[in-house]
């Protein structure tokens, strides 16, 4: 089998996530967006405990991929924002926030069933839907905290500074918001890992410095995807 790098599986799951979301969007209009916004969440809440190394520009990074997943994200609020405005994007956050209540309250209720003998894979799925359910309640309220709050801001933000610039230069807007309404994130999620774990504010710092990293680098990918698919004609 063909061994790759981690780093080109990271840039290729980048890849995937935004095109993900511009084949919904493409087909669905408003409606692939706000089904992007809730597999975003899902999908990064769920895998945000996953962790790698990656090496880049000479230097090793600590790479979630929640924060992978969750990037793409801001495209779909930020074109939503772009082509319906700021209360079709509003409505995809809180849709992503009630899914992934939703998700958790069902893996939840899952739990309370007791696994099957008749296949040993039963006992494994039970052990893995706990070990995601229950993955600590700090993280859990961090993150939908950090996803509520910097969402709401990044629509807010964008919506701004379309307004200011009379809807010129959409790659300030673009990035502006997105960078900002990131770093407002990680700095929120940051701090719950030194509340639920024994990670100093010092540590917390750096690996909040280097996710940071990531998802502005990310952020300025995802403003060519927006270039490329904001004048679309597309299903509604």
């Amino acid at each position: 089998m063909l061994s790759l790098s981690q780093e080109f599986i990271w840039f290729g799951v980048v890849f995937y996530d935004l095109l993900l979301a511009v084949f919904l969007f493409r087909y669905f209009g408003k409606y692939g967006l706000y089904c992007a916004v809730i597999i975003g969440i899902v999908l990064a809440n769920l895998q945000g405990g996953k962790v790698t190394e990656l090496t880049m520009f000479g230097h090793t990074f600590n790479a979630s991929m929640g924060a992978i997943l969750y990037s793409g994200i801001y495209f779909s609020t930020d074109l939503l924002n772009e082509r319906y405005g700021k209360s079709e994007a509003n409505r995809a956050v809180m849709l992503g926030f009630i899914a992934n209540i939703a998700v958790l309250i069902t893996l939840l209720i899952s739990l309370q069933f007791i696994p099957s003998n008749l296949t040993g894979s039963a006992l494994e799925i039970h052990n893995a839907i706990n070990t995601l359910a229950n993955y600590s309640p700090y993280f859990i309220i961090g993150s939908l905290t950090a996803y509520l709050i910097s969402q709401r801001f990044d629509v807010w933000l964008f919506h701004y500074l379309k307004e200011k610039t009379q809807g010129k230069k959409l790659w300030l807007r673009n990035n502006v918001s997105t960078i900002l309404s990131q770093l407002l994130d990680t700095l929120i999620y940051q701090v719950t890992w030194v509340i639920a774990t024994d990670v100093t504010f010092t540590q917390a710092f750096f690996l909040a410095s280097t996710k940071y990293i990531l998802k502005v680098f990310i952020a300025l990918i995802d403003t060519l995807f927006i270039y490329w698919v904001r004048n679309w004609k597309v299903n509604e």
